[in-house]
């Protein structure tokens, strides 16, 4: 088990980078959606589309280069397909009504949240700060699921949520970022 996370730890201090882009992305999302609050349900869409999309080939990128050195690669390869998925389904289909996207993102959510809360589980005792990942997981796991349980929100409360979590959610990934390029040092 020890040299699975050991493994695995390798991987993500070698692809650091790769989780500061996703939160610097995700921040920029946010920023953008603060500073456009009239943008229009298609623009959302097609906003959120690519930046689904483009944060599940990083995750996809991060698996495949940690293939060889960690058995559960498997795990980060589902969590970017699941985006890369949800990120083609979002421009198949622009004029999706808001509440098909209000689900197209919890399940994103929910799904990102669950599996960087077991990635935390699985690092706990190889790092340091793992709640981090917990944090960052839960904040998705709550996003999803308030998305779920108020589905007819109005599009601007929805515009301020999504700004929120994708602030938040990126300001833990560039945080953590930083904390695993130290791993490969240690």
């Amino acid at each position: 088990m020890n040299t699975i996370n050991n493994q695995f730890t390798r991987v993500l201090s070698r692809t650091w980078w790769l989780l500061l882009l996703r939160g610097l992305i995700a921040i920029a999302f946010g920023i953008l959606i603060w500073l456009q609050p009239e943008i229009s349900i298609v623009a959302l869409v097609l906003i959120f589309g690519a930046y689904v999309l483009v944060d599940g080939v990083l995750g996809i990128w991060t698996a495949i280069a940690g293939r060889k050195e960690h058995e559960d690669w498997w795990v980060l390869f589902i969590w970017g397909s699941i985006g890369v998925g949800i990120g083609i389904l979002t421009f198949l289909a622009p004029g999706v009504t808001a509440l098909a996207l209000l689900f197209y993102i919890a399940v994103w959510a929910v799904a990102t949240g669950v599996l960087e809360i077991v990635a935390a589980i699985r690092l706990r005792k190889e790092i340091r700060d793992e709640w981090l990942l917990v944090l960052g997981g839960l904040v998705s796991v709550i996003f999803g699921i308030l998305l779920m349980a108020q589905p007819v929100a109005g599009a601007l409360a929805l515009l301020w949520l999504i700004a929120i979590y994708g602030v938040i959610f990126g300001i833990f990934l560039v945080i953590l970022a930083f904390r695993v390029r130290s791993f490969g040092k240690s």
